[in-house]
């Protein structure tokens, strides 16, 4: 009995001093702010929890959007158990523990059994074939959450057993609500500037809003009159529990805003690019990284229409290695503003994407065989060079032979553009005969 009342007193002790965002944790599906796409009437996802016909599922989204708490809810509105999981620490003997209780619990008391995953991309392949079999079958309904791509990091044989439900980053309503939530939680009052300010600088993410509140409040309450119970939450106090934030950067973030940083420099927006390119220095991409991407879209996009650009990437990823950070952002910004304002052309992509499907599907008979090698010994009597013309001896610099095998002698691969310096190129450079 007196180990129950320590327990007891314990468990009690522990509510009251832990994170505000715990304390907050919504209670019920229609307490949960944010995701109305999922959980409003007549939602998809809502509408299966309700009828309790959940199959497995992969709750995707970035931190702080609930994921972790749509869990325990739906959970709780089905009639199967739970059991949860971390993939940072489970094994695959876990996980064989978690499939023999469930088979228990089926058998004996015909209940379900509920698996919640976080973490699932941290599992491997053979942790979660280890979930496969269960999974397929029925006996464990697993609520996988991660945030990162399931597309990269989920068994495709595990992903196509689960419904995909996506999270979205909280919008500013939803994070307005959290915080006046945790204000009437703490009995504290707040200024709009303070409320917008906690608001503008959570990147769509619940958990750290109501985190920062928690320093703000701290903050307020460490200067406050002692004779008043009731101090108000001022901006500087919110100012200080969020300025030193980092910026979230995630797997899928390194993927999108490469993305985003590519596409804004094809589409010739320096701003654009000079805006993505900050954001991943500031999150702390490999700036070498940067520096390749640059080399690559160089010739992938600008090509002949300036080939300077090359030069200029190249330059600035040499700089990356010479001069480092911080200073190569200078330069990394340098080639994007060059890059980005170049006049654009795919046709050296284009040409070489052509020739290498000729390669592959047009067998040729080799190289002719004026163009084949006739400086060794014995060449001659082989026909190596009979019959090549040297340009040099020409007065034009030019002469008029084939150089590709005879059954692509017809193909043309290269066209130039009618962009910056291709321009030039379209008119024939070589004289006729």
């Amino acid at each position: 009995m007196s180990d129950d009342l320590f327990s007891h007193a314990a468990s009690e002790h522990l509510a009251r001093r832990a994170p505000l965002a715990d304390r907050l944790r919504p209670a019920r599906l229609d307490d949960i702010v944010g995701q109305d796409h999922l959980l409003a009437r007549g939602a998809p996802l809502r509408a299966l929890v309700e009828v309790d016909r959940l199959s497995s599922i992969v709750l995707w989204g970035p931190a702080g959007t609930g994921k972790t708490t749509l869990a325990r809810l739906i959970a709780l509105e089905s009639s199967s158990e739970l059991v949860a999981l971390s993939a940072v620490t489970a094994t695959v003997g876990d996980v064989r523990e978690v499939i023999t209780g469930a088979q228990r619990r089926l058998g004996e008391r015909e209940i379900g059994t509920i698996l919640f995953l976080d973490e699932v991309h941290r599992f491997n392949k053979a942790q979660q074939d280890a979930l496969l079999p269960s999974v397929e079958t029925g006996l464990l309904v697993l609520i996988g959450a991660t945030t990162e791509n399931p597309y990269f990091t989920v068994n495709p044989p595990l992903l196509s057993r689960s419904t995909l439900f996506r999270l979205q980053p909280l919008d500013t309503e939803a994070l307005s609500e959290l915080v006046r939530r945790g204000l009437d939680a703490e009995r504290i009052s707040a200024s709009d500037a303070a409320i917008d300010h906690l608001v503008g600088r959570a990147n769509g993410d619940g958990r750290a809003v109501l985190t920062a509140l928690e320093v703000a409040i701290a903050l307020a309450t460490s200067r406050a009159d002692p004779d008043d119970p009731h101090p108000a939450l001022e901006l500087g106090d919110a100012e200080a529990a969020v300025d030193s934030r980092a910026l979230g950067y995630g797997r899928d973030d390194h993927y999108d805003v490469t993305s985003a940083f590519i596409k804004s420099i094809r589409g010739s927006d320096p701003d654009a690019g000079l805006y993505w390119l900050a954001h991943m220095l500031e999150a702390g991409e490999d700036p070498r990284f940067i520096a390749r991407r640059l080399v690559i879209l160089a010739s992938e996009d600008v090509g002949m229409a300036d080939p300077q650009g090359l030069l200029i990437a190249d330059a600035a990823a040499r700089a990356v290695e010479f001069v480092g950070l911080p200073e190569a952002r200078l330069n990394l910004a340098h080639a994007v503003t060059y890059l980005a304002t170049a006049p654009k052309s795919n046709r050296v992509t284009v040409a070489i994407g052509r020739a290498g499907d000729d390669v592959r599907d047009r067998p040729a008979s080799g190289v002719p065989l004026h163009l084949r090698d006739a400086h060794y010994r014995g060449a001659s009597a082989l026909g190596h060079g009979d019959g090549y013309r040297y340009p040099h001896d020409d007065p034009r610099g030019w002469v008029d032979q084939s150089y590709l095998p005879d059954e692509v002698a017809d193909r043309t691969y290269y066209e130039p553009s009618e962009h910056g310096f291709e321009a030039r190129l379209r008119t024939p450079a070589r004289p006729q005969s």
